[in-house]
Formats: C-alpha cells, sequence, structure tokens
C-alpha cells in the first residue's frame, strides 16, 4: 500500500478526505499544506522541527500514534486552544497503520 486515506477537519469545519502517500516520508503537517486546507503561512511555520506550534491538531480517532517527544511536549506546553487530543502534525509521520485517520485541525495562534 502506497496511499492510504486520512480525514482532515479544516479550521472553517469543512471535512477532506485526503490520500496520503506512505512512501515518501511525509508528515501530517506536510499532507495539510500539500492538500492547502490551511491558509498559506499558517500551518508549518517552522518547517516541522517542532519549534512552533502551528500544525497542532487534534486526533479524533483511536489509532495508535508515537509517544510525544520532549520537543513537542515543550511546544504543547506553551502553545493555545491544547487538550488531550492535541498533537503536532509534523511529529505525525505517515505510515500504513494510520489508514482512516481522523484530526481536526487547532484554532490559527495556537
Amino acid at each position: 500500500m502506497s496511499d492510504i486515506l486520512i480525514r482532515i477537519r479544516d479550521r472553517e469545519g469543512k471535512l477532506h478526505e485526503v490520500d496520503a502517500s506512505t512512501d515518501m516520508n511525509m508528515n501530517l503537517m506536510e499532507v495539510v499544506r500539500s492538500y492547502e486546507l490551511a491558509p498559506e503561512g499558517t500551518i508549518g511555520i517552522c518547517g516541522g522541527i517542532a519549534m512552533c506550534a502551528s500544525c497542532q491538531c487534534y486526533i479524533c480517532s483511536d489509532h495508535p500514534l508515537p509517544e510525544k517527544t520532549e520537543d513537542e511536549e515543550a511546544m504543547l506546553s506553551e502553545a493555545f486552544y491544547v487538550n488531550d487530543k492535541s498533537r503536532l502534525g509534523c511529529q505525525i509521520r505517515i505510515t500504513e497503520d494510520l489508514h482512516g485517520l481522523e484530526v481536526e485541525l487547532a484554532p490559527e495562534g495556537a
């Protein structure tokens, strides 16, 4: 399998079903950017190195995810709109295990 289905609710509340490649070493933030699901300059500002929280999202499904790194924990501790389901999209690699993943983008300014 090289593509999986991911459901992403954008900041306007619209649900998008997108195909994400598992063989390009992409992360969730890059998928959001490639489908232009957030205005340019509002997501992935740091380039995906867990130095901002612009790619914060809420995981809405029960998929197993990698544990949060110290950098991700530190960034989320300073972000706005954080809840128990918050993750940084840049820290979630697209793998076959994530087929059917459902996420919601956190409000801008997160």
